[in-house]
């Protein structure tokens, strides 16, 4: 399973940050049902499989903190016996997990609490907390024309449209990246999710920039949602990831070089408010 859930995750096969920290910290399960003779080689084990989980996206703030914490759990724990630091290992997976999707939970709702009846709202790649912030929102009887962005190369908004569009009261209309400056007149909101927040800047899925610009040149508010947690300081330092170039273009590429970052970075200067589990900062 971890090997697996590596491989998910290089891949891209799952990509809400929150979620790729609930599915790392819960592959980490594998190691309780192997057979370990001392505390020191099953310690070892675990850090081993755990870096490989963080290796698989370095950008991922969440994704790191939940397996830094089950690591220091079981290693600063001093357990008695191998089957001590299992247990260990379970409660501190059950732990992260549980913080992970209350703290998730939280931000949609005063999330929600943001979105008016009846707004034009515009949003940008996939993002579990956003999708169910508007999901609450509705619930509550709010009715949403939404813009979505393809999110290229991995037309990970395509994944977005999908889901808002099984909501009733939500119109969406998918769109290609290159055409939001012409749709935000239209539009009251942005609302985006969040990868993490670096001194002073939102790193995102790439294309978040230029959106963020635009509609700070149209007058367009822009709200980011994610939990408090994705809100680091030096321990974490973030890494952008170059994906693929087969992703852009699939056939040999030998007259030219092709880009294919990830993640790009907004400053907050560009955003109109942050809101997480815990506080909507105003910006």
């Amino acid at each position: 399973m971890i090997d697996e859930t590596v491989a998910e995750i290089e891949d891209m096969q799952t990509h809400s940050s929150s979620v790729v920290a609930v599915k790392a910290a819960t592959a980490l399960r594998e190691l309780t049902d192997r057979e370990f003779h001392t505390v020191e080689e099953y310690v070892r084990t675990l850090e081993r499989n755990s870096r490989a989980l963080r290796r698989a996206n370095r950008s991922h703030a969440s994704l790191h903190t939940t397996q830094r914490e089950i690591v220091e759990t079981v290693a600063d724990g001093d357990p008695a016996d191998v089957s001590a630091a299992k247990g260990l290992t379970v409660e501190a997976i059950e732990r992260v997990v549980s913080e992970v999707e209350a703290a998730k939970d939280r931000a949609a709702s005063r999330g929600a609490r943001q979105l008016a009846d009846d707004d034009v709202l515009f949003t940008h790649d996939f993002s579990s907390t956003v999708l169910a912030a508007i999901a609450e929102a509705v619930e509550d009887g709010a009715t949403f024309d939404v813009y979505v962005s393809e999110s290229r190369p991995r037309y990970l908004g395509r994944k977005m449209a999908r889901k808002l569009g099984g909501y009733d009261g939500v119109d969406v209309t998918l769109l290609v990246d290159a055409a939001s400056g012409h749709y935000l007149e239209e539009c009251d909101r942005v609302v985006v999710g969040m990868d993490c927040i670096v001194d002073e800047t939102l790193y995102n899925r790439i294309g978040t920039y230029p959106l963020a610009t635009a509609a700070a040149d149209q007058g367009v508010p822009m709200t980011v949602i994610g939990a408090d947690s994705k809100f680091v300081d030096g321990a974490f330092a973030f890494e952008n990831e170059v994906r693929s170039p087969s992703e852009v273009h699939r056939e040999p590429a030998d007259e030219f070089t092709v880009g294919n970052p990830a993640y790009d970075a907004t400053p907050l200067s560009l955003l109109d408010s942050i809101v997480t589990d815990r506080e909507t900062h105003d910006l």
